[in-house]
């Protein structure tokens, strides 16, 4: 929900759960309409660009990606959860955002080269050092960006990122159909973050210039370093399976994996990054007035119910939306897909799970997880990759997810005094549900022939199975998640 400039959360109309309400539905329509668009852009330049080009520009996002989890130190998310006025803290941030962005932009710079070889694939070295823009570019939006999601203004929120895709698609096919390759990716993706980081600024509800206050600092340093590093280490979980599959296979072999974990990742994109849009602005809210663990309890259910829904539709049918949208070239990718939508999910329940305690600062206990869960993942994808190949690195995420992180989530829950039994057995439906549809598509693939028939029929029948076994309750959870002095059934 927009607020007036230089007004705050506070300052606007109506309760909680009306902002919380607006701004997932403002953050799913922006999500699912960049979704859509990044799909068919998407399949244009699969279409163009041979799964080399993708590997080598896979190579660059790798080094642009673990930068960013670290930039600004994690202090921006200070000023989202902040219970009262951020006028004091915010001058800090900044400063400590731009600083911090410098430096490692240099780095970056510096780097490049010796990464791309150490990847085996130097020719990727001016591109990461094109895309370190990109690391600038954040640290000066990080304010204005913590401040939009402050106040929930996900109708901004959505107008930005619609601009910068109308802004970087074009310019990426063009210089992709140029004979450009993997250098059109990496100029799209730039184009893409100049024009977002613009608007931000421009429309941040409240602006401030650089200011600095030791005390202050120290404050937003012993908050942030946790967070900074837990995301360091997520974002390293998530990249670390490109370096071993660049390392170990190749740039082809990184291509294919690369667009099969972009796959993968549609049911978290569609549903997790809608809500953790609003989420730790509400959560904080939530738990300052005693609805915490409810809320909570409620979201994960809502979450991961969508979640698995789409993630059985998208295993059970991987090959066939392989082939219909990317053709026959890009096959070989679906192999991952099945794998890889179960660490989509266990990412979903980490992060979500990661959200509320940010906003009960309770944050170091996520940096330990994430360390144990980096240590166990990198010998088994180094094992997956040399025993199975690309298929091998998507089965070592799934089982090191399955076995170690849940686990590990649950005891940090229930260390933060959330009860975990019942987050457990909410989960039964939703994985009956996931069950029907694989079973579903089993019987329609011998069905149907391979194509859009079949594609159009599964979707339409998985779905009609899944809500008739998920859907009551699913609807009774949302009214529980949005009323008033909401408690956990």
């Amino acid at each position: 929900m927009d607020v007036p400039p230089g007004g705050t959360v506070g300052d606007t109309l109506g309760g909680l759960e009306q902002r919380v309400s607006r701004g997932l539905a403002w953050s799913f329509i922006n999500t699912l309409a960049g979704r859509l668009g990044s799909l068919l852009a998407g399949i244009v330049i699969a279409r163009i660009v041979a799964p080399e080009q993708f590997g080598v520009y896979a190579v660059a996002l790798v080094a642009l990606n673990l930068l960013l989890s670290m930039n600004e130190l994690g202090v921006s998310v200070a000023l989202v959860r902040h219970p009262g006025p951020v006028t004091a803290i915010a001058p800090t941030v900044v400063t400590l955002s731009i600083g911090t962005s410098a430096v490692f932009f240099l780095a970056m710079l510096a780097a490049a080269a010796p990464f791309a070889a150490a990847m085996g694939a130097p020719e990727a070295t001016g591109i990461i050092q094109l895309m370190s823009v990109a690391v600038l570019i954040d640290g000066v939006t990080s304010v204005p960006v913590a401040m939009l999601t402050r106040a929930f203004m996900q109708a901004k929120r959505m107008q930005i990122d619609l601009i910068g895709f109308a802004v970087s698609t074009p310019v990426t096919i063009l210089l992709a159909l140029a004979g450009q390759g993997a250098w059109s990716l990496a100029w799209g993706a730039v184009a893409g973050n100049l024009a977002t980081g613009l608007f931000s600024v421009l429309w941040s509800p409240e602006k401030y210039r650089p200011g600095f206050d030791r005390a202050v600092a120290g404050g937003l340093l012993r908050f942030g370093l946790p967070l900074a590093g837990a995301s360091l280490l997520l974002l390293a979980l998530v990249n670390v399976d490109f370096v071993v599959a660049g390392r170990v296979l190749g740039t082809v072999q990184l291509g294919l994996y690369f667009l099969g974990f972009n796959l993968s990742t549609w049911p978290m994109t569609l549903v997790s990054t809608v809500v953790r849009r609003v989420t730790t602005a509400a959560y904080a809210q939530l738990h300052n007035r005693g609805d915490g663990h409810a809320g909570f309890r409620h979201s994960l259910f809502l979450v991961l119910s969508l979640g698995m829904l789409l993630s059985a539709l998208l295993a059970a049918y991987a090959e066939e939306i392989v082939r219909f949208l990317y053709g026959e070239t890009w096959v070989p990718a679906a192999v991952v897909v099945p794998a890889l939508v179960i660490l989509s999910m266990g990412r979903m329940a980490v992060e979500l799970s990661y959200d509320y305690l940010v906003a009960l600062g309770r944050t170091v206990g996520n940096a330990w997880l994430h360390g144990v869960w980096l240590v166990v993942l990198v010998p088994a994808l180094v094992a997956g990759a040399m025993g199975f190949g690309i298929g091998g690195i998507a089965w070592a995420h799934a089982l090191v997810v399955g076995v170690v992180v849940l686990p590990g989530v649950g005891i940090l829950l229930a260390r933060a005094g959330v009860p975990v039994w019942p987050l457990v057995t909410d989960l039964a439906l939703p994985l009956l549900g996931a069950a029907a549809v694989l079973g579903s598509a089993a019987l329609l693939k011998v069905a149907l022939p391979d194509g859009f028939l079949l594609l159009a029929v599964g979707g339409v029948t998985g779905a009609a199975i899944y809500a008739l076994l998920v859907g009551r309750r699913f609807l009774r959870t949302i009214k529980g998640f949005m009323g008033s002095g909401a408690r956990a059934r």
